[in-house]
């Protein structure tokens, strides 16, 4: 008996190890000076200060079909860089919404302390510029990756 124990316990920890070996995970990877961050959540907030009008402006993103879609932007006035597309939700919060209906492939973002771009997930706040110098590059692309390369990359 004790035998037939071993071949199943032995068994489940292949398969465990299988499944975490072959199993891949929808992620979002952000790129910054060729390090990679992986972020788990579907949906996510871009936000920052808007550089003419002084006021945080933020656009809600959705892993769709493996890009990023933008679905939702928000912001105080209109100005400069307000979207000439998209349909006004109601709300009273103080901000314009606006529904969105953009995909991209790959987003790329200049960060800056100045107008202090940030990452939101409903886990935390990413202040994206305290990670690289002012002006670099940010980029995020939906990715497809086995669950061991994500444990290569840190979490967000």
């Amino acid at each position: 008996m004790k035998s037939k124990n071993k071949w199943i316990v032995g068994g489940a920890i292949t398969v465990v190890l299988l499944f975490f070996l072959f199993n891949k995970v929808t992620v979002v990877e952000v790129e910054i000076d060729g390090r990679s961050y992986y972020i788990h959540d579907r949906e996510f907030e871009l936000k920052w200060i808007h550089s003419v009008e002084k006021e945080e402006w933020v656009e809600v993103y959705k892993i769709n079909e493996n890009k990023l879609s933008l679905i939702e932007t928000y912001f105080k006035t209109f100005g400069a860089g307000v979207p000439a597309q998209g349909e006004i939700i109601p709300s009273s919060d103080g901000y314009i919404h606006m529904k969105m209906d953009v995909s991209y492939k790959e987003l790329n973002i200049a960060v800056s302390e100045n107008v202090k771009t940030t990452l939101s997930t409903d886990k935390k706040d990413v202040h994206l510029y305290k990670l690289t110098e002012n002006y670099n590059n940010v980029v995020l692309t939906v990715k497809e990756l086995f669950i061991w390369k994500v444990w290569e990359g840190e979490i967000l």
